[in-house]
């Protein structure tokens, strides 16, 4: 059973980008999505599989995109869990958009964008050898769409940054300023 067209998370678009389904394998009850639903919720009960046909997202296991993150691209994902490591509760979703243009970032050690700050227009797989920082407290996206990572290599707990100013760790979700690797969201196919 699929949801109609008629709910937050639809437009009038005969594709769909996203398509959540209560069981692995893409079997069982299955929502469409269109666009960022900030309660998924009354669509499903859980989620254990994901089939992304166009663009990026992030998924949260919280509703009103709070909670752990999770990155996906085009493609399959037939066992959440095995795959990507997220358990069966999908509770939002954010559709990010395509940017074609520069990409940067400021980063501050501080809170309300004081200390040190550092300007990156380019992923950085190790923060701390190349910045010689390791907490970041407050940020300013100001071109792009930027991916955080807890730990090197692109690896740990996910963070997405949209455009705008981040004056705290926590405004991008994050449970402390470590911030070991980021990369920007350049890949939508």
């Amino acid at each position: 059973m699929s949801i109609g067209m008629n709910h937050p998370c639809h437009s009038d678009y005969s594709f769909i980008p996203i398509i959540f389904y209560e069981d692995r394998n893409f079997q069982g009850r299955h929502h469409e999505c269109m666009s960022d639903c900030a309660d998924l919720h009354p669509y499903f009960n859980r989620c254990n599989s994901i089939r992304v046909e166009s663009g990026c997202f992030m998924v949260y296991d919280r509703p009103h995109y709070l909670g752990h993150q999770y990155f996906l691209r085009r493609g399959e994902y037939s066992d959440n869990q095995r795959l990507i490591g997220i358990n069966d509760c999908i509770r939002s979703c954010r559709m990010i958009p395509t940017h074609r243009g520069s990409y940067k970032i400021r980063l501050y050690e501080r809170p309300d964008m004081g200390g040190q700050m550092q300007e990156i227009s380019d992923d950085c797989p190790n923060v701390q050898d190349r910045l010689r920082m390791s907490d970041i407290n407050s940020c300013n996206v100001v071109d792009g769409h930027w991916l955080l990572y807890d730990q090197p290599n692109y690896r740990g707990r996910t963070y997405y940054l949209r455009p705008g100013e981040y004056r705290r760790y926590s405004d991008w979700g994050g449970a402390s300023p470590r911030i070991g690797s980021l990369r920007r969201i350049t890949d939508f196919n």
